[in-house]
């Protein structure tokens, strides 16, 4: 019972009524919430206060009604909670009913089905604008407002939905809200690349809890913009493009042929002005910095459907004056949502079973990472990293520990199949270990070629390391280099050593052991995979300490089918082939056909166009073939950026075979890559295609290569106007040569052992 009130509680009791009365409409719910905190610190309860306030009128010769039992009620209320409770606490309470009363309305207009993006922006805005402090709105009416609220600016999907309401909260919506920029006339949300990468973030570096130090201190996003679908959906009403609404249903050769015209007509068309408009503000905003259109449809990144690669992501270097760089800003947008209707997106939403789904695009515009080195611009590392290892070359590696593609400079490399070049693949179980040993050996498969972005001409271009370097020297190069002395490859001793550009080789040897670069993405790796409950596929720039996240995703991994047991004692007159280099396992039986792209021949090709036309003749035999099982072999690297090193496909090309071989014939300088990690192997997994690497010219592999070439070529009676190219495309009915055998292929990844031989039908 409070006998006296000394002066100090008197007026520390005067200064929170005064902060009350500023939200004079919710008094009672700020007492209600004073009553529950001091009966629940056992100071006082309400039927307590009623009867000090009853004696008090009684003493004091007063009527007791209620209106005046209430006034002196709520008096002791304020008395007892100024007099036990610290500034700050008084603070927090106030605003805890003032979030209350904001939530409701945020939550009223949030769920509203009318409601426009703006009007739930600024009831959002509202709630956030009151400090965070130590009191939280209840965790199930906070639950239901985050998923309605990632339901209209982020994304429908229900399995990211599921995972995104637990770890981002209403204050983080409200900060992706202020990098959103909004359609005037048509709602969106930021798509599924933003939502990835958004939500990596949040799961790493939380704001309500607190997370692991060294991953909050290193790990970051980069500043990000999101011009949500509601833009392509304007951009496709203003300009009347209704007829590319039905585009996806048109045969894949229409759609080809069209593809060219859908260019045409959207450089023509434009924004509408005050879209424009905004555009022109947001550039003065950024800056001259190179910023990156990073494509983010609505289901681009989802659960099971990556869409790696499909759709464009356009550098710029966003240089100059205004309006010069507002024309290439918007001829960026264009070119990202015209891929939209591009051919390998819809043959793989075909595939998918998801070509009905209304496909919009959002455009992620980001600050490329990285710094500026006279005319180039480029990050020091980046890559692509996996929770889950599917490939490994000993069993000394622990494949749930993961696995990192790194590259010098802009990550494209890493994604990319590209020339004689090679990432280093680091397994996060054991950083350092590779399966080159010897010098030359390494320097063989190390990166030679860097990606950086040319400011001057506004282009992305590969650059030989030694001439990047020649030409300015990075400050990290210590971390990324090794240098061959004699014969012997060593990292450098100390910083500030003199390095010779024409000496060094790509191996991240320093990085690797005086950073903390591998244990800290083994540790966000585990995170992620942990939160998203599937393995993640995590695309990341390494610079000045730091680590960017730029892209998250579910990993598509090969079906675990247990132990593969390769069948003994088969004749060697029945034997295909074998191989031993980065075997997955898998069986793969009663192949009917196979498709052979002859090296030799193919490498003999005298001009670009002659081997860029052999594509093509593999994309229709893909399409014929289509309900066969079939296998396709060929020279190098299929899909290589390097016409030379590998036929020139993409996804839609080779989507319907079961099995992709590589064939690499070392007189010819061809190596087979581990792909894992790039767009292309991506793609494979995800089609349940097992690639195979066979290198014929070693001693301990088997490839008739002879059989062949020799078997009856059933190409021109498959379609009559490709009998020209049977000098290098072979197609191979197996049972009509093979006494009505077919082929039968078993891979086991723990001996590293494959084989493919003739057999009976399965």
């Amino acid at each position: 019972m409070i006998k006296q009130q000394n002066q100090l509680n008197l007026i520390k009791t005067y200064r929170m009524f005064q902060k009350m009365m500023n939200y004079p409409q919710l008094l009672d719910s700020m007492r209600e919430i004073f009553l529950s905190a001091l009966a629940t610190r056992k100071i006082v309860d309400e039927e307590t206060i009623r009867q000090e306030a009853l004696k008090k009128l009684h003493d004091e010769n007063q009527e007791t009604d209620e209106e005046i039992i209430k006034e002196y009620t709520n008096l002791f209320i304020d008395l007892y909670f100024a007099n036990f409770f610290s500034e700050e606490e008084i603070e927090n309470h106030i605003n805890l009913a003032r979030k209350q009363d904001n939530f409701r309305n945020l939550n009223y207009i949030a769920n509203l089905e009318r409601a426009t993006s703006k009007q739930i922006k600024r009831a959002l805005k509202e709630f956030c604008e009151i400090p965070l402090g130590d009191l939280f709105i209840s965790p199930n009416e906070a639950e239901g407002a985050r998923v309605a609220l990632i339901n209209h600016f982020i994304s429908n999907q229900l399995p990211f939905i599921g995972i995104a309401k637990k770890h981002i909260t209403i204050r983080d919506i409200d900060e992706l809200a202020d990098h959103t920029f909004l359609n005037p006339r048509r709602p969106g949300r930021i798509g599924g690349k933003s939502a990835g990468m958004f939500l990596a973030h949040k799961i790493l570096v939380p704001t309500l809890v607190d997370g692991d130090p060294e991953i909050e201190r290193y790990v970051k996003i980069p500043e990000s913009y999101y011009f949500n679908t509601g833009f392509f959906s304007d951009f496709t009403d203003y300009n009347k493009l209704y007829q590319f609404h039905s585009q996806k249903y048109k045969t894949r050769e229409v759609i080809e042929e069209e593809y060219k015209y859908i260019s045409k007509l959207f450089n023509k068309s434009s924004f509408p002005p005050d879209v424009v408009n905004d555009f022109r503000k947001f550039l003065n905003q950024v800056g001259e910095h190179p910023l990156i259109l990073r494509s983010s449809s609505l289901l681009e990144d989802n659960f099971g459907y990556a869409f790696s690669g499909k759709y464009d992501s356009i550098f710029l270097a966003n240089q100059g004056g205004l309006e010069k760089r507002l024309n290439e800003f918007i001829w960026g947008l264009k070119q990202v949502h015209m891929s939209t209707y591009g051919p390998e997106p819809i043959s793989y939403r075909i595939d998918n079973n998801l070509i009905d789904f209304d496909e919009r695009m959002s455009v992620l515009v980001q600050k490329v990472v990285g710094r500026r080195f006279g005319d180039y611009f480029f990050p020091f590392a980046a890559g692509v990293a996996f929770s889950y290892a599917s490939y490994s070359w000993t069993q000394r590696i622990n494949k749930e520990d993961g696995i990192i593609r790194l590259v010098f400079g802009l990550g494209t490399r890493a994604v990319d199949r590209t020339g004689q070049d090679y990432p280093r693949m680091v397994h996060l179980s054991h950083p350092m270990l590779r399966p080159e040993v010897e010098a030359e050996q390494i320097s063989k498969y190390s990166q030679k070629i860097v990606d950086v972005l040319n400011l001057k001409s506004g282009q992305l271009e590969s650059i030989p390391f030694t001439t990047l370097m020649q030409r300015s020297i990075h400050p990290d190069l210590y971390y990324a280099v090794s240098i061959n002395q004699d014969g012997h490859l060593s990292p450098p001793m100390f910083k500030g050593q003199p390095i010779d550009p024409s000496r060094a080789c790509l191996t991240f040897e320093n990085l690797l052991t005086k950073t903390t670069i591998s244990r800290l993405m083994k540790k966000i790796l585990s995170q992620l995979q942990e939160s998203y409950g599937r393995p993640v596929d995590v695309e990341f720039a390494f610079d000045d300490e730091n680590l960017y996240i730029l892209q998250c995703r579910t990993l598509s991994v090969s079906k675990d089918i247990g132990e593969v047991h390769i069948p003994k004692n088969i004749p060697q007159n029945r034997i295909l082939f074998t191989n031993n280099l980065v075997v997955s396992s898998g069986i793969i039986k009663d192949i009917e056909y196979i498709v052979y792209v002859d090296p030799k021949a193919y490498g003999k090709l005298p001009t670009y166009d002659e081997k860029f036309t052999i594509g093509r003749v593999i994309s229709r035999l893909n399409r014929l073939l289509h309900y066969k099982r079939y296998a396709l072999l060929g020279p190098g690297r299929w899909g290589s950026n390097d016409i030379n090193l590998g036929v020139k496909v993409g996804y839609d090309d080779i989507n319907h075979t079961l099995i992709l071989g590589e064939i690499a014939f070392e007189e010819k300088g061809y190596t087979p890559e581990v792909s894992y990690g790039t767009h292309f192997f991506n793609d494979l997994v995800e089609a349940q295609i097992t690639p195979i690497a066979i290198l014929p010219d070693q001693t301990d592999t088997v490839f008739k290569e002879d059989l062949i070439i020799h078997a009856p070529n059933q190409l021109s009676s498959m379609a009559s106007d490709l009998a020209s190219y049977e000098s290098v495309v072979h197609v191979i009915h197996i049972p009509s040569f093979i006494d009505g055998r077919f082929l039968q292929v078993y891979m086991d990844n723990k001996e590293q052992q494959g084989i493919g031989f003739f057999g009976d039908k399965e």
